[in-house]
């Protein structure tokens, strides 16, 4: 199969290195033409994915007409808030008619509360449409270490199509129909992380991130669910998987981010000092915290987030106010 990868990010190189191990042409495209010569000249991807090589088959360009043109599936691997500039300039270039359109940002946008298929839906109309999430850090997954992910369609055979494409003996990949709750559940789980980062950052221990790991993956499911999803997609891959290993994971941005807040950073600066790396959970945190309360979701853990990320409320008050709830009985339900 030829694939197309858009975006020189980490998550975009390792999807691009799988593909090619599985014996697809691959061609990786960027939108910045300097860069793109740093990683002809090395063979590397030295500012996102360090320490892994890029085989000399691995096509690398800067002409998105050239990646696309005879692409049959589309990875679309840009930060979610960037995801319509790179959608509009890929509605202007031939492509296949039948390309699969594969993407793996996970994200809200937020100036539209959207979820991404419904951005690749308004810009480039009905097409054949995945969405794939779960626990998959770049890093490991550039290196063959075993990972599991599922890939969510509302076409079956399209579904299929990309796990067959992905599917290798350290790259498991699992169906699902249900896109809303697997976008929900990739997006919202960065959120929870920013809140267990804090917790590392503040010095709490494995009692405090077990319990908001397992009251967050309770909000997860609640929103999701009111959102369209289903309440089930969150026990599994996208959702509960994703959440641990977002939480957990010395390869975490959102935890990384979480951790220098509770240390008293300011986020601009921690911003700065990751150096164009970016953390989905502190945009997607503003539009988890409107979509809640537009459908009149509880949401105690992400109002938090969203409260010390856009109202300077301190981490301190923000445990106190979680901890000081008013008593109620364990509802595990949406």
């Amino acid at each position: 199969m030829r694939v197309a990868v858009l975006s020189d990010g980490a998550w975009g190189t390792a999807l691009a290195l799988t593909c090619l191990g599985n014996g697809h042409g691959v061609v990786l495209w960027s939108a910045f033409p300097d860069y793109l010569a740093t990683m002809r000249e090395t063979r590397a991807n030295p500012r996102y994915l360090p320490g892994v090589a890029l085989p000399p088959a691995l096509g690398l360009t800067t002409d998105i007409t050239e990646a696309v043109r005879d692409a049959e599936m589309i990875l679309l691997a840009a930060p979610a808030q960037y995801l319509r500039g790179v959608l509009e300039r890929l509605r202007e270039v031939p492509r296949r008619d039948d390309a699969m359109v594969v993407n793996v940002a996970k994200g809200i946008e937020v100036t539209t509360l959207k979820r991404m298929s419904e951005v690749v839906r308004e810009i480039l109309g009905p097409l054949r449409y995945a969405a794939l999430s779960g626990p998959s850090h770049a890093e490991e997954v550039a290196r063959a270490i075993p990972t599991a992910v599922v890939v969510a369609a509302a076409d079956p055979a399209v579904g299929v199509a990309v796990q067959e494409a992905l599917m290798s003996q350290v790259f498991r990949v699992y169906t699902s129909d249900d896109v809303t709750g697997v976008e929900l559940g990739g997006a919202l789980k960065n959120v929870l992380a920013l809140a267990a980062g804090v917790c590392d950052g503040m010095g709490f221990g494995d009692n405090t991130k077990a319990a908001l790991m397992t009251r967050g993956i309770v909000e997860m499911a609640r929103l999701g669910s009111a959102l369209g999803g289903r309440s089930e997609t969150f026990s599994g891959l996208s959702g509960i998987g994703d959440l641990i290993v977002t939480c957990m994971s010395r390869h975490s941005r959102n935890r990384f981010v979480g951790e220098q807040l509770g240390r008293g950073r300011p986020l601009e600066e921690i911003v700065r000092q990751m150096g164009g790396r970016v953390a989905e959970g502190v945009t997607t945190a503003a539009g988890a915290y409107r979509l809640a309360r537009g459908a009149g979701v509880e949401t105690p853990i992400i109002d938090q987030v969203h409260a010390g990320l856009y109202e300077g409320r301190d981490p301190r008050q923000a445990v106190r106010e979680l901890m000081t709830r008013e008593a109620k009985p364990e509802h595990l339900g949406p």
